[in-house]
């Protein structure tokens, strides 16, 4: 074995950060197997996360801490000193309908305000929150509520109460049962004025790092959900370096506010690790609860955030949508030039940062120059005008894209993580990125790649274990101190880690060769008339893919080719459509063995969507579904 240890100063003018260390490595047979950096933030001894509101109240109560929709579509500011009272109150209402410390209490809601407040005040009052996507079908509600034995349940919408009706006989513990929409929230509130407030720091004072603050259900995309048990310590050691890594998110201050608009899920942990790290930093928060164009736009317009959580799928749409609409109004060839511009410019830079380059050139920088009112404006205008950065995760997002938006003057932080890391375990390092890369192992994480090349994670923010009922609490989910995570990665020589796919999901041929899927489906799922793609072939003669269609695209395909619109299942007979698929795939199958490259597609007449059961909530792919729904269009692929 063999160590590598050093460190970068940052540019303090930029971002008043002292040292960026990077990555301690270690070697085995010649190959990094592993790569951790210490911890920026020293490590939280006392306290949780119910204190956060309260601290911030204390030292800053004017400080603008979060932003509420109102009914007319503005934002309304929320200081320190007010979002604690409203923490305080909800705590109390909860208290006084008979919760106790350790009690579950279950929300099912969208990306609302309401969201955080309850979080904040669960937890103040000694309670553990439980979070069900709005999505969620009785049935899965149901078992996530079963299982955690929550004894409370949130409901955004009276529709979604109603439709667990027919499921409360099955859930015993389940006592209270609270609505938003018919201001249950408000009157939680109402029913714990007569309570001191000494009440609830005494329930504040009863907790600390190793407590439980929430169990987090996975997606199940290859079983039945698991009750993942975060602590408050899970939470502050991954927001804490976090924010101590992302110095220009959360701590620069600039002529301009940093503020960051929610719009991703609060049921899952990247959401949720957002919001806390927000709070914790005193960074404008707004929640949006729609990702429909007609809804996240005007959002995004009102509010202009300076930083997006956000997922590939929706940097892939914005790309396409921006491209569709210049070719729609006869601009086409100056997008594409403008978006070769762009990619080079983020590549140039990060050459420079990287120590291998001097940066772009002036020929390019006037290019860049000249192409940023005509397109670079437009996207970044298209996300609220203000957007510097974007923090993306849930898969790898690509070289072309992140060097597009680096180009257009949109950071993009890069991450991975699970459930079970409580969000990212490895991001862009600021100053210093690598492209097509999930970055570095996050400040108080250890990554290492198995014998056979799965991820394994080590540090305070990994899970205390997995709930299990019937074991009687929390079982271990890494006793050795490193968590498998099912994926498969590699480490370069300066510690980026790259991933290559699941190790379930891993295809292995009937000639025995191992493809990957994910790097496949990820490429493919970028071209503008491609929603979804799914990788077939194992135990098979050759790797064959079923792709779904984009409907927007479409929709601006036919436009722009004078075609009139047809059923979807005449569609996918097209020949000029499929001409175009076919070129998609062989591009794909350029950076392949021949082996490994797709020989055959087909394309379905419908999305993978999530009501259909083939997309979680957090849109990865249910592969047993959609072999079960598309038996038989794979059979076709195969002669079948």
């Amino acid at each position: 074995m063999s160590t590598a240890h050093s460190s970068t100063a940052l540019d303090d003018d930029v971002y008043g950060a002292p040292v960026l260390v990077e990555p301690e490595t270690r070697r085995l047979d010649g190959v990094v197997r592993e790569a951790a950096v210490p911890p920026f933030a020293k490590p939280v001894r006392h306290g949780s996360l119910a204190d956060l509101p309260f601290e911030n109240a204390s030292t800053e109560p004017d400080a603008v801490v979060l932003s509420r929709k109102t009914a007319d579509g503005s934002w309304r500011d929320v200081t320190a000193k007010r979002f604690a009272a409203e923490v305080l109150a909800v705590a109390k209402g909860m208290m006084a309908e008979g919760l106790v410390p350790g009690d579950r209490v279950a929300v099912m809601a969208r990306t609302v305000y309401e969201w955080t407040v309850l979080d904040f005040a669960a937890w103040a009052a000694g309670l553990v929150t439980v979070p069900v996507y709005p999505t969620s079908s009785a049935y899965q509600a149901r078992w996530i509520l079963q299982d955690s034995g929550a004894v409370a349940l949130i409901t955004e919408t009276a529709g979604q109460a109603a439709a667990l009706g027919p499921e409360l006989p099955h859930l015993p513990d389940l006592r209270r049962l609270w609505v938003m929409e018919k201001g249950h929230v408000d009157a939680l509130a109402e029913a714990g004025t007569h309570l001191p407030d000494a009440e609830v720091e005494v329930r504040r004072g009863m907790l600390g790092p190793d407590t439980l603050a929430t169990l987090v259900y996975t997606s199940g995309t290859t079983g039945r959900p698991k009750g993942c048990a975060l602590t408050h310590g899970n939470f502050f050691a991954e927001v804490d370096n976090a924010i101590e890594l992302l110095y220009p998110i959360f701590r620069a201050r600039t002529s301009e506010e940093a503020s960051v608009l929610l719009f991703l899920p609060m049921s899952h942990v990247f959401g949720r690790m957002v919001a806390v790290a927000c709070v914790r930093a005193r960074v404008r928060l707004g929640h949006a609860p729609s990702l429909a164009a007609e809804d996240l736009l005007p959002d995004l317009a009102s509010f202009r955030p300076t930083c997006l959580l956000t997922i590939p799928y929706m940097l892939e749409k914005v790309f396409n949508s921006a491209r569709a609409k210049a070719e729609a109004g006869g601009r086409a060839a100056t997008f594409d030039r403008a978006a070769a511009v762009a990619r080079r410019c983020g590549e140039a830079m990060e050459n420079r940062q990287n120590g291998a380059g001097s940066g772009p050139a002036r020929s390019l920088k006037a290019a860049r120059a000249l192409y940023d009112p005509l397109v670079y404006r437009k996207i970044r205008k298209a996300m609220g005008g203000r957007v510097r950065y974007a923090i993306c995760g849930g898969s790898p997002l690509g070289r072309r894209l992140s060097a597009f938006y680096a180009g257009a003057g949109i950071e993009i932080f890069e991450g991975y993580g699970l459930t079970e890391t409580t969000g990212a375990s490895t991001v862009t390092p600021p100053l210093k990125p690598r492209l097509g890369t999930v970055g570095w192992p996050l400040p108080g994480t250890r990554i290492r790649i198995a014998a056979d090349g799965e991820i394994l994670v080590g540090g305070e923010h990994v899970l205390r274990g997995y709930w299990d009922p019937q074991a009687g609490g929390v079982v271990p989910a890494a006793p050795d101190g490193w968590l498998p995570t099912g994926d498969i990665g590699e480490l370069d020589d300066e510690g980026y880690l790259t991933i290559t796919g699941r190790k379930k999901e891993l295809i292995i041929t009937s000639g025995g060769k191992s493809v990957a899927p994910a790097p496949l489906e990820n490429w493919l799922r970028s071209h503008p008339l491609i929603s979804q793609v799914m990788v077939v072939g194992d135990n098979r003669p050759y790797v064959t893919a079923l792709v779904t269609l984009d409907p927007d695209g479409i929709t601006h395909w036919r436009r722009m080719n004078g075609r009139h619109p047809v059923p979807a299942e005449l569609l996918t007979g097209d020949e000029e459509l499929l001409a175009i698929i076919q070129r998609a795939l062989d591009e794909a199958n350029k950076m392949l063995s021949r082996p490994e490259s797709i020989r055959r597609f087909t394309v379905l007449p419908v999305d993978f969507t999530e009501e259909a059961g083939h997309l979680t909530p957090s849109m990865k792919l249910r592969r047993e579904a959609v072999m079960r729904d598309f038996a038989r269009e794979v059979e076709a692929l195969y002669g079948g």
